[in-house]
């Protein structure tokens, strides 16, 4: 980065730059956003209008981020990844609509030529997550304080995941799963799940998320099934495959089909597995 000729307030309209803030020349900055006190912005970085960024927080690397976010103090984005078989690659980070992004927050870059870290919209990061290389969060996620996510994570829509946990590599969360803080999250989280415990266990179907979600007013929703089909995999006698093989022969509402869907593609050779409901397990 060019310390001597970094951008100043009066070389953008309508973006306002803190005279400590530091931006490259060639970093593009939209309308409405704002940089404060310490701040550094690197030469590939494009953020959408209405971005705050907080004091000392760092962006660097190939790095888009949309409107309306706000990036709190000490926040660090598209830094590299922290995996040994990183070596220069050009790789980004991409991220979405109107997420917060708490103090201390971390959010590297991936790994290898062509690849991504993706954040989508309306996302929640509170203080001190991290946010490892080639990871995918959705839309409407909750990542509680001191939650960290290894590598090749994914995390779909509307979960929520308690503090003080690890997520380790390679592990998907389903839709609206919630995750009991200071789970050890070594497995898959199915869709519409609770899990809790060390080891992590899956409890139940996240009720409270479901009823709050507004998905009992959907024609297509059948909680009673669902519920049914929940027992059928994780409390029968049978191994999951042999049971999904039975509930995906039966009745299936939206919910239970994407139930079985998540199960389906947990259970194949490249994933780490669904996590089971039994201790011994």
């Amino acid at each position: 980065m060019d310390f001597k000729n970094s951008k100043l307030e009066s070389d953008f309209k309508g973006v306002q730059i803190h005279p400590n803030a530091i931006v490259d020349p060639s970093a593009e900055l939209h309308d409405g956003v704002s940089v404060a006190s310490g701040a550094i912005i690197g030469p590939n970085v494009k953020i959408g209008s209405g971005t705050q960024i907080g004091a000392n927080s760092v962006i660097e690397g190939k790095t888009t981020i949309g409107k309306d976010n706000k990036i709190f103090p000490n926040v660090f984005i598209g830094l590299e990844p922290q995996d040994l078989k990183y070596k220069g690659a050009l790789t980004e980070v991409i991220i979405g609509d109107k997420n917060t992004f708490r103090e201390c927050v971390t959010i590297n870059k991936a790994t290898d030529n062509g690849e991504k870290t993706i954040i989508g919209n309306n996302n929640l990061l509170m203080a001190y997550t991290h946010i490892g290389h080639n990871c995918e969060l959705c839309d409407g996620i909750v990542l509680s304080n001191g939650v960290q996510v290894a590598g090749h994570v994914k995390v779909e829509d509307y979960a929520i995941i308690g503090g003080c946990l690890g997520i380790h590599q390679f592990v998907h969360i389903g839709y609206l799963a919630m995750i009991g803080g200071m789970t050890r999250v070594d497995r898959d989280v199915p869709s519409f799940c609770l899990a809790e415990g060390h080891p992590g266990r899956l409890r139940g179907l996240n009720r409270v998320g479901i009823k709050r979600s507004g998905l009992m007013a959907r024609k297509d929703f059948d909680y009673k099934l669902l519920q049914n089909t929940w027992n059928l995999l994780f409390r029968s006698d049978e191994v999951i495959s042999n049971s999904l093989e039975i509930a995906m022969k039966g009745e299936l509402d939206f919910s239970s089909k994407k139930l079985c869907n998540f199960l389906k593609k947990s259970i194949t050779k490249n994933r780490r597995g669904p996590m089971p409901s039994k201790i011994y397990e």
